[in-house]
């Protein structure tokens, strides 16, 4: 049996880069609940990828989803989640992600990958 190191898979800050398929999140959703659920569906994106429950989301994020109204969600969405240690000392977790818009090529959303970010960028 080969022994882990001491730090687990979620112990570690990272930054990684995803697309996510809002139309297929919202398949169904009332007009009306269409840009509040997307927020919803993005936090939890975040928390089964980064696995934490504290899941901050940008304001230029939710101004990008809410862009075209409540109604005209984008199909799909390029974020950056970035897991950091919470240095607040009443915290209740070690860790919280924060989730940015990232910007798509003009080509589009074909052929991108999910993508770890060098801390330096």
């Amino acid at each position: 049996m080969v022994e882990k190191s001491g730090k687990g898979r979620k112990e570690e800050v990272v930054t990684r880069e995803y697309t996510i398929n809002l139309h297929k999140r919202l398949h169904g959703c009332t007009f009306k609940k269409k840009a509040p659920k997307a927020i919803k569906e993005i936090r939890k994106f975040a928390q089964e990828a980064m696995g934490t429950t504290d899941v901050r989301v940008d304001v230029k994020l939710n101004k990008h989803v809410w862009s075209r109204g409540i109604r005209s969600v984008p199909k799909r969405v390029r974020v950056r989640i970035a897991r950091k240690r919470n240095d607040e000392e009443d915290a209740k977790e070690e860790f919280f992600s924060l989730v940015t818009v990232a910007e798509v090529p003009p080509e589009g959303f074909k052929g991108l990958d999910t993508k770890v970010i060098d801390e330096e960028d």
